[in-house]
């Protein structure tokens, strides 16, 4: 399989965490080698200094189907972004044995943007990437957290295949922040090889769905069953 197209994958890094360590450094890296070896096209969005609100449930976005009551970061800044990209790297600090709060509240505020538009996350693809100061302190269930959420939202969730990278990027920073994520050897491998996986499984999905059949895209409209007896 070629490594790029004519047309460069669109890919969006999210970092979930409140500083700019190890998580920061890891979703940048990951964008530094898509755009050096495949050719993508990026772009980013750190939770770092950003107003983010958590989603309170009031069904606002169900009821009026325009977005969010919510004007902060993510409404003004993020959305747009989500919508863009063919893929997402989401990566996250463990805190407790999973995901930050940012992170989880950047997942939880898309429920909006799918109120709008059911269908507008529809096959994207998207990765994973963990930190933690301990070896083994969650990293893969916080992992399993943001694959979890692609699959909801009807995204295409990727992990690096067997022998080393698994369910995605899995990093131990043994507390030293960027350098520390920087010197785990297997976490570097573990990254590489999910992020192969992501712009092969986006070349196929944008491949497949250039010769799909439109009539097949269009979403159902409920009571409009046909009867197949």
């Amino acid at each position: 399989m070629q490594e790029t197209e004519t047309k460069p994958i669109k890919i969006l890094g999210i970092s979930g965490s409140p500083r700019n360590m190890a998580t920061d450094f890891l979703v940048r890296e990951a964008l530094r080698i898509a755009r050096e070896k495949y050719g993508a096209e990026t772009d980013y969005f750190s939770a770092k200094g950003k107003k983010l609100n958590f989603c309170i449930h009031c069904d606002f976005c169900i009821r009026k189907k325009e977005g969010c009551i919510h004007k902060d970061d993510i409404s003004a800044e993020l959305y747009d972004k989500m919508i863009w990209a063919d893929a997402w790297i989401i990566g996250t600090p463990v805190y407790q044995g999973t995901l930050s709060a940012q992170t989880k509240t950047i997942m939880d505020r898309c429920r909006a943007v799918v109120a709008k538009d059911p269908k507008v996350f529809l096959n994207k693809v998207g990765m994973g990437i963990a930190d933690g100061g301990d070896r083994m302190g969650g990293q893969e269930p916080a992992i399993q957290t943001i694959l979890n959420f692609y699959v909801i939202n009807e995204m295409i969730p990727v992990g690096g295949g067997s022998f080393g990278a698994n369910l995605g990027g899995t990093f131990w920073s043994q507390d030293r922040g960027a350098e520390g994520v920087s010197e785990d050897p297997e976490g570097m491998r573990s990254l590489r090889k999910t992020l192969k996986k992501l712009i092969q499984t986006t070349q196929l999905i944008r491949k497949a769905s250039s010769g799909a059949d439109p009539e097949a895209q269009k979403p159902e409209i409920p009571g409009k069953e046909t009867n197949k007896q």
